[in-house]
């Protein structure tokens, strides 16, 4: 495994722990929130209910899914809590497909080499 793993996690915990994202992206609607956080600002679930046709709390339902895969974080201002976009377990993610990629292309590669003999 490779990316920013520490040392401390099992190579399970790590593919759990990837699993959890890519299971958490795998709904439009979530990919829609994160995307409206991926801008920077912190915001609220009436922030990121603006504008669209989701309710507050199917709004809440995804991001108690996003928080639960650690993608998002949240921090009381006042009565309201803001929502942010954690990028460490994606950037994570991403170094696991990119680990997946080199082994296909490792792959191919032997492949192609023992063909062309």
């Amino acid at each position: 495994m490779s990316g920013n793993a520490t040392a401390a996690q099992s190579p399970g915990d790590v593919l759990a722990a990837r699993a959890a994202v890519f299971a958490a992206l795998g709904d439009e609607t979530r990919l829609s929130v994160l995307g409206r956080l991926a801008r920077g600002e912190p915001l609220s679930i009436a922030s990121l209910t603006a504008s669209t046709p989701l309710t507050r709390q199917a709004v809440t339902k995804h991001l108690k899914v996003l928080e639960g895969a650690g993608i998002v974080t949240s921090r009381r201002v006042g009565r309201e809590s803001r929502f942010v976009l954690v990028r460490q377990p994606i950037d994570d993610a991403r170094d696991g497909l990119a680990d997946i990629s080199r082994q296909w292309d490792d792959a191919l590669a032997r492949l192609k080499a023992f063909v062309e003999r």
